[in-house]
């Protein structure tokens, strides 16, 4: 996984309607790039909608939204409608964006092993440094705590 105080690895992938997005394209922003397992899952849609709910604190605070689950375009599109998502979601079909952040691995749910994407969070810098990360990430409240970790 990659360390606070560590360059964010540099992606290249398209977003809800197909664009082009890289993180280069942040440069001088600060992001929150978070990773999530599936659209319209309990977990996940309680996640999008705690940002979805503070999104107007954050984008006064000038920090860019980017949610990464291993989700299609198509499956984004929905997603957003159905909760009125007001950021950005990054597909990451062939999760090689999770793998360069090491969020991708074996994961165990009701005695069943699987591969998969492990909630986590991270903050980058406008230099592009990781400046903190969230590991076993709680979605209910998790907008605010990190909102609350842009002020420390």
């Amino acid at each position: 996984m990659v360390k606070e105080g560590a360059t964010a690895p540099a992606f290249k992938t398209t977003d809800t309607n197909g664009e082009s997005v890289s993180l280069k394209d942040f440069r001088g922003q600060k992001v929150v790039l978070y990773f999530y397992p599936k659209d319209d899952t309990p977990g996940c849609t309680k996640e999008a909608c705690s940002f979805r709910d503070g999104f107007s604190k954050f984008k006064k605070r000038g920090i860019t939204i980017l949610g990464v689950s291993p989700d299609s375009e198509k499956s984004h599109q929905k997603f957003t409608a159905k909760y009125k998502l007001p950021f950005t979601l990054l597909a990451d079909t062939d999760h090689s964006i999770a793998d360069a952040y090491g969020v991708y691995g074996e994961k165990k749910f009701m005695g069943r092993t699987y591969m998969g994407i492990h909630r986590t969070t991270f903050l980058i810098d406008e230099k592009g440094k990781i400046k903190k990360v969230f590991e076993k990430v709680k979605p209910d409240d998790h907008a605010d705590e990190v909102l609350g970790a842009f002020s420390e």
